[in-house]
């Protein structure tokens, strides 16, 4: 069992990528943990939102392959982290595929993405830059295996 991170888009701000390559370099000490980015799509000022999101998710849904998806959307479900960490034990128990969060593009996701998935995660409320998500997401994903393993990084 794997668990991958498909963003759209490289993570190109230097300070986010520092801290999106910490947390993965920590992950991989739980669970086999990849993160794939997808190339921004090109020439993309005659197109119109539907179609970025129509063209990206095509790229999502083949990276993602035979995986279970899990979108991470703003009308998600919200988890406090100790819940999180339940929910994803739940899946690791019960899953027969590799888990395979999403972080979309600056649109968000087609209406094929969405029929694909199993599940919604939101972090906030609020709106975060698609690069951030990515980083807190894998900060969150190593706090969860933290708290599942009972090790002190997690407070309550």
């Amino acid at each position: 069992m794997r668990i991958t991170l498909i963003t759209v888009g490289r993570t190109v701000v230097p300070w986010v990528r520092e801290g999106l390559d910490e947390y993965s370099s920590r992950l991989r000490h739980y669970v086999p943990f990849e993160i794939k980015e997808i190339p921004e799509l090109k020439g993309v000022s005659s197109l119109t939102e539907a179609q970025i999101k129509e063209r990206e998710g095509a790229l999502v849904l083949k990276a993602a392959g035979q995986g279970e998806i899990i979108l991470l959307d703003e009308r998600g479900r919200e988890y406090r982290s100790v819940e999180f960490a339940a929910a994803l034990q739940e899946k690791l128990s019960h899953a027969s595929k590799d888990i395979v969060f999403v972080v979309g593009g600056a649109y968000g996701f087609s209406p094929e993405v969405y029929e694909h998935a199993s599940g919604k995660i939101s972090l906030s409320k609020m709106t975060f830059n698609h690069q951030m998500v990515r980083t807190v997401f894998a900060e969150q994903l190593y706090r969860a295996f933290t708290i599942l393993k009972g090790e002190p990084y997690h407070h309550e």
